[in-house]
């Protein structure tokens, strides 16, 4: 597996750790059909676009899926260990869920994680790629409402080994796009340039606007491996597509309209629902949908997506 081709250097100093404000404000690289490269501001969006486009915006909700926890002295020797979580998938039922951790080689199968009084976790498992099962203990087994009140918002690796997250981040990493009931463990961070006044903009040049969902797990972030590259497949993800949604994008493209998807994971949901003739299919349930350079592009006529990181998947999905 030659990753050389999507690599490239990513300097600390031009990360930023905060969101610009106003949002619309975000630089916005714009690359034209001819390869002219032209620098405008996300502000500028709805004059790039014609009345016959739509964008469509993914419109989940982000779970405070970051934890801090203890493993507490095994037999009462030893040293407590301070543990971070970062759930990634649930496991069937509410209160079995996948996760990443760290330190991780240094827990095992029945080890507690203390988080808060009445909110603690069991490890049942662990994979053979490091990820740790978890069984949770809270009151009533509501661990939606545990996360709540107990979790940080998931920031993405690059931003959470330079600051920790706190509550400003619980309204930064939430599109208003989202929906009710939580369900993603990051952010479809693509959507969250969108302020009033631009949205307002997209309605006044007749602009289309339509939401699908792709419930944000491991697949969109997780770090790339030979058995993705050789496979073709990543971690399985949840997503939906409604029949008017559907019938309303298919008319939209036969009057000459574009589909330009708000972010890689809106776009994975549509690549993952369209049929050979370029229509686009009600669709309800698991993608594990790899798009890489060469791979045909049935349903996308444009992309509005942030950076992504060298070598990883997404990088691999902008270029193609």
């Amino acid at each position: 597996m030659d990753l050389s081709p999507f690599d490239f250097s990513l300097p600390d100093q031009l990360i930023a750790l905060r969101p610009v404000e106003p949002r619309d404000q975000a630089r916005l690289l714009v690359v034209h059909g001819d390869g002219r490269l032209e620098d405008r501001c996300v502000a500028d969006l709805p004059r790039l676009l014609t009345q016959a486009d739509a964008l469509i915006f993914n419109d989940t909700r982000v779970l405070p899926a970051a934890l801090k926890a203890v493993r507490l002295a095994r037999d009462g020797l030893g040293q407590d260990i301070s543990v971070t979580l970062n759930l990634v998938e649930p496991l069937g039922e509410e209160t079995q869920w996948r996760a990443l951790a760290r330190p991780g080689k240094r827990l095992k199968p029945g080890d507690v994680l203390h988080i808060a009084e009445a909110f603690s976790a069991e490890i049942s498992a662990k994979t053979e790629d490091g990820r740790i099962d978890l069984q949770f203990s809270c009151p009533e087994n509501d661990v939606r409402s545990a996360l709540e009140a107990y979790g940080d918002m998931p920031l993405p690796p690059y931003i959470a080994r330079r600051r920790p997250a706190d509550m400003q981040d619980r309204r930064d990493y939430q599109t208003r796009f989202a929906g009710e009931e939580a369900a993603s463990v990051a952010a479809p961070t693509a959507g969250l340039h969108f302020t009033d006044n631009v949205l307002k903009a997209l309605e006044a040049h007749g602009i289309g606007r339509e939401t699908v969902r792709l419930d944000v797990g491991l697949g969109t972030f997780a770090p790339m491996t030979e058995a993705h590259w050789t496979s073709g497949r990543l971690h399985e993800e949840w997503r939906r597509i409604e029949p008017e949604t559907a019938r309303r994008l298919n008319m939209r493209r036969q009057a000459g309209g574009r589909l330009i998807p708000v972010g890689t994971t809106a776009m994975r949901t549509l690549e993952s629902a369209v049929d050979k003739a370029g229509e686009v299919m009600p669709v309800t349930g698991p993608t594990d949908i790899f798009i890489r350079p060469g791979d045909p592009i049935r349903a996308t006529d444009g992309l509005m997506t942030n950076f992504h990181l060298p070598k990883s998947s997404l990088f691999m999905l902008v270029c193609a």
